[in-house]
């Protein structure tokens, strides 16, 4: 059973925070319907490659935006505000999130006071940089410098780093699902709904888990060390005849097993029956791991491990990372039904019911503006006339 086809999501969004939340809600089966300025929409239509040679479609866009209707609405012109309004009424709107700045809220008609007049039961969420409060510009690497990730993030002795993935932005899109799906169910016991406000630069920083009290309570020092851990050893990444393998020895009993193998006896000195000695001469104990792993190759030091119950993996590339039958499984597809281009969807952190009915499908991400007709004329009225019009005008 479906909890969540019936909802429906309006979302004025862009880049990458909402639409990877609206993306994630759009997976559970959600009616996501996204707005965007008529003339600018959003920035990452224009960015990567132009896959399918039009205009407002590149690669970087069709990510995190299958299962969506789009909709173009100037939210600055006062017929774009009512427009707006009676979509929050007609379409009986779930839930409405926004990653606007705040000043640009009531400006807008967006704000949460506006919209729960229309609507007293209505989620609300607004993403933020830095909370309501600020109207400071924020870019997933800034809040990535602010919040200590970088830092954390490179050699010990190298430059700081930023990371492989966008985690403010992914991050804070996982901390306001978790929010909704509260915000669901309070609405569900009490019928009221909600004003959630999410800041990225605070989701950011609650990953600091460990380097926040270590470094305040305790007085110690936490910054990059690159591929080691700050308090396990040997855990790090280690050449082999062809390619890199990353080992992860958690207790003093697999360093045992590890060193009872033949390979690895010349390494089973009395300085490292504890984690505490290995740690204190990681350097060393590392660089002399090297030099017996790469004389093994990836698949033989795999199946050593393995066999030992001791944690280790081939480092991957994305392409061997598709292949894997746990991934493959669960990958998720779009089908252009103008071009019959066929995209394939990094799979969903679970696989929900929705996905599975549809056979793990979902619709292409929409074109700019490309269900303007269908809700504007069949669910407002509009007639073909007043979309002229609204269209020359500027209002969509």
């Amino acid at each position: 059973m479906d909890f969540f086809n019936d909802l429906t999501v309006v979302s004025l969004e862009q880049a990458t925070v909402l639409p990877y939340l609206t993306y994630r809600l759009a997976q559970d089966g959600m009616n996501i319907i996204r707005l965007e300025h008529p003339v600018y929409g959003d920035p990452n239509r224009f960015i990567g490659d132009n896959v399918l040679d039009e205009e407002r479609m590149n690669s970087y866009f069709l990510c995190i935006n299958a299962g969506k209707k789009a909709l173009t609405l100037n939210l600055a012109e006062a017929e774009g505000q009512q427009i707006f309004h009676s979509l929050i009424k007609e379409l009986d709107v779930d839930i409405f999130a926004t990653n606007q700045l705040p000043k640009n809220y009531q400006k807008l008609g967006i704000d949460y006071d506006s919209l729960k007049s229309l609507k007293p039961d209505i989620i609300w969420l607004g993403v933020t940089g830095f909370g309501p409060d600020s109207n400071e510009a924020a870019y997933d690497p800034i809040l990535q410098a602010r919040s200590g990730l970088m830092e954390l993030t490179g050699e010990a002795e190298g430059d700081p780093q930023v990371m492989g993935i966008p985690l403010p932005d992914m991050g804070t899109s996982e901390h306001a699902y978790g929010m909704v799906m509260k915000a669901l169910y309070k609405r569900q016991l009490t019928g009221n709904g909600s004003c959630i406000n999410m800041a990225m630069f605070e989701s950011t920083v609650s990953w600091l888990t460990v380097p926040i009290t270590l470094t305040d309570s305790f007085g110690k020092s936490i910054s990059r060390r690159g591929n080691t851990h700050e308090f396990f050893a040997p855990v790090s990444v280690y050449q082999t005849q062809n390619g890199f393998v990353y080992l992860a020895v958690g207790n003093d009993r697999q360093w045992k097993t590890m060193v009872s193998q033949e390979i690895f006896k010349s390494l089973d000195h009395p300085a490292y029956e504890k984690n505490e000695g290995r740690i204190k001469d990681v350097k060393n104990l590392n660089q002399a791991i090297n030099a017996i792993t790469r004389f093994h190759t990836t698949e033989d030091l795999i199946e050593l491990f393995t066999a030992i119950t001791v944690p280790i993996s081939k480092i991957k590339l994305v392409d061997e990372v598709i292949k894997d039958p746990l991934v493959e499984r669960r990958l998720l597809y779009a089908q252009d039904p103008a071009t019959g281009t066929r995209i394939t969807l990094a799979p969903p952190p679970n696989m929900t019911s929705f996905l599975e009915q549809s056979d793990r499908q979902l619709s292409f991400p929409p074109r700019f503006g490309e269900q303007n007709n269908e809700i504007y004329g069949k669910k407002l009225g509009y007639s073909e006339d007043d979309l002229s019009r609204l269209k020359e005008n500027g209002v969509i």
